[in-house]
């Protein structure tokens, strides 16, 4: 039945029973809470995935920390000339290293014969006589000039014998060139 013309009712929208098959509104958060809380085991995934990039990153880090200062500590101190040719020197007589010696000196071939023929002698000396001999050096001169530089030094040779001492000083003169870095040249007696 419809309401006469011009009556309020008719302006109204009809209004209809609920219906059983409408879903129910969606419930509003607790007053207070906030955003909505994820399920937890979202949250979980996000914690371990957080966690793992995290450590991966230190990992990593300490990786090239590691190989950084393996790099320094390992590679031999070639900034002066003073320090290779003390380096050299150390390396020939004292550790009596060839492979240690050679990464200090030049690369296009060094002319270190007479100096190598020293060490040699010396050793002989030492089997035969049955006596250690010992090489020293003391203060290094310097004379630079552009990317060569001039040491000279005097080597001091020493040997005990029956509770006597012998020595023998020897004074000498290394070349050296600054490439990457410094290496020795060439070496030889200077008197």
């Amino acid at each position: 039945m419809q309401p006469p013309a011009g009556s309020q009712v008719s302006r109204l929208p009809a209004q209809r029973p609920p219906s059983e098959q409408l879903a129910a509104p969606p419930s509003a958060p607790a007053p207070g809470a906030g955003a909505p809380v994820p399920p937890p085991r979202r949250r979980l995934r996000t914690i371990l995935t957080v966690t793992a990039a995290v450590l991966a990153a230190l990992v990593l880090g300490g990786i090239v920390g590691g190989y950084v200062l393996y790099a320094r500590a390992t590679t031999p101190d070639r900034s002066a000339p003073d320090v290779v040719v003390s380096s050299y020197l150390a390396a020939s007589f004292v550790d009596q290293d060839d492979t240690l010696a050679d990464l200090f000196l030049c690369a296009e071939g060094a002319s270190v014969a007479e100096l190598q023929a020293l060490r040699e002698d010396l050793a002989a000396r030492e089997a035969r006589f049955a006596v250690p001999i010992s090489v020293s050096w003391g203060s290094l001169a310097v004379q630079r000039d552009g990317d060569e530089a001039v040491v000279e030094l005097e080597l001091v040779i020493s040997a005990h014998v029956d509770g006597v001492a012998y020595s023998d000083r020897q004074p000498w003169r290394f070349t050296t060139r600054l490439g990457e870095d410094w290496r020795v040249c060439a070496g030889a007696r200077s008197d």
